[in-house]
């Protein structure tokens, strides 16, 4: 039985106590491709050039759809990123606080995930449960744990291991998600550093990427996960939260009922 995006959502936002919704991300690469998104969502524009990862927040914290173009993007790192701009001098004098020299900085931006210059006219951003169109990229912003059951869900859902994700320079959210697209395979990094302090990940949250037509496998290996063990936590089988790992399961920290007399006690009630 094939499940909705609704109900992927859902089921990750329980199981997973996520603190975000997973965001859908969309490529529109003709206008033809963005009249039709238009028509079948309801969908808001930056008012102002803002970054990528300004852009999924609205998805991710306010449940919003975003549709935005080239001259709504005010990132260059995602500009790049998306083919919206080619790499020019002052675009390596940019990434230069993070190289050695200027032809590190080249090097490593050309080794950069790209989209095919001038190839997409658009890139829609919403939460999964309202994804309009099969998205070509499901990102999560995660703790350290939940991005570990995420990977682990991927693996066993795609008969994948080890996983070798990919964290490239000034490109966390932007990067990370072209890499999923055009590798077709799962991603985790950390947040660069735009990310981290324009793109409210304040908790130190993990990217995670999964690939849009596998994201619905990932999901059903949750559930059968859950079916078996009782509960989504690897980490502690049977423990309904997913970060739940209490000293490697130490048996000491274990809580039990009283008798029903003293139980407040503590608290004072």
């Amino acid at each position: 039985m094939s499940l909705s995006y609704t109900e992927m959502e859902k089921i990750l936002m329980c199981e997973l106590k996520l603190y975000h919704n997973p965001v859908a991300v969309t490529w529109l690469f003709t206008d033809a491709e963005v009249a039709e998104f238009r028509a079948k969502t309801s969908c808001v524009m930056p008012a102002k050039p803002l970054t990528f990862c300004q852009w999924e927040i609205a998805a991710r914290m306010q449940g919003k759809t975003v549709l935005g173009g080239r001259e709504r993007l005010g990132c260059t790192n995602a500009q790049v990123s998306f083919g919206w701009k080619d790499i020019d001098d002052r675009e390596i004098k940019s990434q230069i606080k993070y190289c050695t020299d200027l032809d590190q900085a080249e090097r490593f931006l050309r080794s950069k995930p790209r989209m095919p210059l001038d190839s997409l006219k658009a890139v829609a951003v919403s939460p999964l449960g309202k994804a309009a169109a099969a998205p070509h990229v499901v990102h999560f912003y995660c703790d350290n744990l939940q991005s570990y059951h995420l990977a682990v869900d991927y693996m066993a859902a795609t008969d994948t291991h080890p996983l070798r994700p990919q964290i490239a320079m000034s490109s966390s959210a932007c990067g990370g998600s072209v890499f999923t697209s055009r590798e077709k395979t799962f991603n985790c990094c950390p947040a660069c550093s735009g990310s981290y302090n324009a793109g409210k990940t304040e908790r130190g949250e993990v990217n995670v990427f999964i690939p849009g037509w596998q994201i619905e496998a990932v999901v059903k290996r949750l559930l059968q996960r859950i079916e078996k063990s009782g509960s989504s936590s690897v980490t502690r089988p049977g423990d309904p939260f997913p970060g739940g790992n209490i000293c490697k399961n130490c048996p000491l920290i274990a809580f039990k009922t009283d008798d029903g007399q003293n139980c407040y006690a503590s608290c004072g009630k």
